[in-house]
């Protein structure tokens, strides 16, 4: 079976059809295992949903999804990221909210678990230290924990001597060459935060066991000038073209 990784698409349809012509190209896949935060930030968070929804698919909760839908304050966002959080409610739908409450914390499929932020806290924790890796391993059961919420492609593993390494998210991850536990990220697809505008993604082979990350460029300019049409904050047009 091959699965299709991705998170935080954040309602950027371009990225999103980018990724998917790429995946397409690339042998295509069975399944989309969607990380969280279909919405938010972007200016297509009804077309990215429905897009989502026309594939086989999971999908688990994240901050930016809950936001949207008032189960989370947005008092906790920083000002440019509630402001889009709003404009965002007032675009979905009933079916849209409909799909986004009905979305889970976390699953498990196979030998991996999903959660958008981290086992310990799958809404709001970010893991990007050795520190937090290494207390979230005793979070979850599986071999491999999948993990969106930061943008930024890395990989954490604990070894059998119990010590946690940190270290980017290779082109190419042998998972049946690895001895211990992983946490995976594979970067964002709607809003990279790694100084790399290009969207982020993987494709799972379960036949050879290999997590293939992929970057894509996508048409950066078609997404900022839908945003600045409908009045979202410049941070978030301006950031895109940083990867940041």
């Amino acid at each position: 079976m091959r699965y299709a990784i991705l998170s935080d698409i954040h309602s950027n349809l371009a990225a999103f059809q980018a990724v998917l012509l790429d995946a397409g190209d690339r042998g295509g896949f069975d399944e989309i295992w969607c990380l969280g935060d279909v919405v938010g930030y972007g200016p297509d968070p009804v077309e990215c949903i429905r897009l989502l929804r026309q594939y086989p698919h999971i999908c688990i909760a994240g901050n930016h999804d809950w936001a949207a839908i008032d189960k989370v304050d947005t008092s906790d966002f920083n000002p440019d990221a509630a402001a889009a959080a709003h404009w965002t409610s007032g675009q979905l739908g009933p079916e849209e909210v409909e799909y986004l409450e009905t979305l889970p914390l976390s699953l498990q499929r196979d030998d991996c678990t999903l959660v958008h932020g981290s086992p310990r806290e799958p809404i709001w924790e970010y893991v990007l230290s050795v520190s937090t890796a290494a207390a979230n391993f005793a979070c979850f059961d599986t071999s491999f924990c999948l993990i969106g919420h930061s943008h930024v492609p890395m990989v954490f593993h604990l070894g059998l001597d119990g010590v946690c390494r940190q270290g980017k998210l290779p082109g190419e991850l042998p998972l049946r060459q690895q001895e211990g536990r992983l946490i995976i990220n594979c970067g964002g697809v709607g809003q990279p935060r790694d100084g790399d505008p290009r969207a982020s993604y993987a494709i799972l082979d379960t036949g050879p066991g290999i997590v293939h990350h992929f970057r894509v460029e996508y048409d950066i300019h078609a997404t900022q000038r839908k945003m600045i049409g409908v009045g979202l904050p410049h941070r978030l047009i301006d950031r895109l073209s940083l990867g940041w």
